[in-house]
């Protein structure tokens, strides 16, 4: 197309103010004119004004294509806003973007962090747990909310696990006339302001937070003693070598915490379980996380509950292989995928030898001792022998 016809564009609490003139011009020439009501009032567009349907659906926007067209979203739309979403339904040309500030800009910029070391987090539409892995002593974190109501549920989450000694500010309107930022300490905010969305920021104060080595501490993960202990899970980890962006199937995950530390990673993990009971404390384990977004369930077992997946790029066998699953399973990896399967039976470590030689790969066997009492003096209590085999496709 000569002329893109959809012009996407960041406003702020300054409204058409601190808009550019080519902003301006869009907005001028647009037929049309999407956003939220106050976007809209901000820019005063009158009867072109279309507010965002509820709940949100970018193809309302696709009905005025070839029409010059004006998108209004808060700040930076293409940062936990619209924009990517609408920019991936349109093909290059199409559309163009003037961004303004983020609000995550204009808070750092209120009370002097610096945003490189921030984290920053859309909590708008998704659970507090997302918290879980950035809550660290003296972690600085700046979160999008819904409202008022949302800041204060989120000051009482954060008090009811152990950080409640945090500084908590909330900030309004910013960038405008009306802004405002108050602080507070977590435990101790018992507002609920009206209005509009309001900005968290937050400096962690409390419990030592989560760790972010590989192999965290079992009691972190409800399980029914169906779980790949820490040592060996570290090892599991470690083989499986997780990168950002990468899917995993977790084949007899049992708690799902091979899956839970996968998806800490940056990936997504397919989680797959014969056992409803296991099945939901897989689920509650990805929930506790706020891994939610990147851990599906499935209940059943391999190889048929497989079958309509995509191909992952690591699988993990934690237990129950023998050869017509790996036969099946083998099939459907793409060259170079990753596989790690564990065994504590003979006939399961049999297989895995069988397998080593003819897949090649390593093959290790763990010994693990704990120390234990033994009447007045202590002595070494051994778990079962793990066998782990690891190779690549």
């Amino acid at each position: 197309m000569a002329d893109p016809w959809l012009t996407i564009i960041g406003i702020g609490e300054d409204g058409l103010a601190g808009l550019s003139e080519a902003s301006r011009k869009a907005l001028n020439e647009a037929e049309t004119v999407f956003g939220g009501a106050r976007h809209l009032a901000l820019a005063g567009v009158g009867s072109r004004g279309r507010p965002w349907p509820v709940p949100f659906d970018a193809d309302v926007v696709l009905s005025s294509r070839g029409r010059p067209t004006v998108v209004l979203a808060s700040g930076d739309p293409f940062w936990h806003g619209a924009g990517a979403g609408l920019a991936e339904k349109l093909q290059t040309g199409e559309w163009t973007a003037h961004s303004a500030p983020s609000t995550f800009s204009l808070a750092a910029a209120r009370l002097g962090w610096r945003l490189e070391s921030a984290v920053c987090l859309g909590l708008h539409a998704a659970p507090f747990e997302r918290l879980v892995p950035h809550l660290a002593r003296g972690a600085r974190i700046i979160c999008l909310v819904r409202d008022g109501k949302a800041a204060s549920d989120l000051a009482k989450w954060l008090s009811e696990r152990g950080w409640g000694a945090s500084a908590f500010w909330t900030l309004a309107a910013l960038g405008g006339p009306r802004d405002s930022i108050q602080e507070h300490r977590a435990d101790g905010f018992a507002g609920d302001p009206a209005g509009n969305l309001i900005t968290v920021a937050v400096e962690a104060k409390g419990t030592h937070g989560m760790p972010h080595a590989s192999g965290r501490p079992d009691d972190l993960f409800v399980h029914d003693g169906q779980i790949t202990k820490r040592p060996v899970r570290a090892l599991a980890l470690s083989a499986l070598a997780p990168r950002p962006g990468e899917r995993l199937w977790d084949i007899g995950a049992g708690s799902g915490s091979i899956s839970v530390e996968w998806a800490l990673c940056g990936g997504t993990a397919t989680a797959i379980e014969p056992r409803e009971d296991r099945v939901a404390n897989i689920r509650s384990n990805a929930a506790a996380f706020g891994l939610s977004h990147r851990i599906t369930v499935v209940t059943g077992r391999a190889p048929e509950a497989v079958a309509a997946l995509e191909a992952p790029d690591a699988v993990f066998i934690g237990g129950g292989l023998d050869i017509a699953m790996f036969d099946a399973i083998w099939s459907r990896l793409a060259p170079g995928t990753r596989l790690v399967a564990h065994s504590v039976t003979l006939e399961t470590e049999a297989l895995l030898g069988d397998l080593h030689q003819r897949h090649g790969g390593e093959l290790m066997r763990v010994d693990i001792a704990y120390a234990g009492p033994l009447g007045r003096y202590r002595s070494w209590e051994a778990a079962r022998p793990v066998v782990q085999w690891s190779t690549v496709r």
